[in-house]
């Protein structure tokens, strides 16, 4: 009996662990700057229950940005990044699937994971005066070597430059 309960009990601590998502922003290797995005939240007798949508944003990875469509799934309301803030990210499915850690508000390191279906582009989405529109990868790290810009590598504020016809490519757009 003890042997059948204490083989239960492991197999249950496996199961849990096999589901825990980490929530360590040191285990999340990628960023994410979310553009935009629409939302349906469903709630539970006047708790949030869920979030689903869809959005746009741009996937840092290997020092490039990419933009990405998305739809997602979260136990929280997504919000859109502000300013070059970007979230931590990791690949569930590589090309097909995101792991993103939201920061709970309020609780400073507490973070929730949400699952983002992606369609990876070749090109970055760039926020300029006019709205959204794109631009090559390549142009892109231009933008973000001139400027020192790499979220990846913590640097996650970019210089200013002193031209003054430097497209700001990167910043957001509310």
């Amino acid at each position: 009996m003890r042997r059948m309960l204490a083989l239960c009990v492991c197999l249950l601590l496996a199961t849990t662990s096999l589901y825990a998502e980490s929530k360590d922003p040191a285990n999340y290797p990628l960023r994410v700057h979310v553009f935009s995005y629409s939302e349906t939240t469903f709630y539970h007798r006047e708790y949030l229950d869920e979030a689903k949508g869809e959005g746009r944003a741009n996937l840092f990875e290997n020092s490039e940005a990419h933009g990405v469509d998305f739809s997602f799934e979260c136990d929280q309301k997504l919000k859109t990044s502000f300013g070059y803030e970007t979230y931590p990210a990791k690949w569930k499915k590589p090309g097909k699937e995101l792991t993103v850690l939201l920061p709970v508000f309020g609780k400073t390191g507490d973070y929730v994971a949400c699952t983002f279906k992606t369609d990876v582009k070749d090109f970055a989405y760039a926020s300029h005066k006019d709205g959204l529109g794109q631009e090559s990868v390549d142009d892109y790290k231009a933008w973000m070597v001139r400027t020192g810009y790499d979220p990846e590598h913590g640097k996650n504020v970019p210089m200013r430059s002193a031209k003054k016809d430097d497209s700001d490519p990167a910043a957001a757009s509310h």
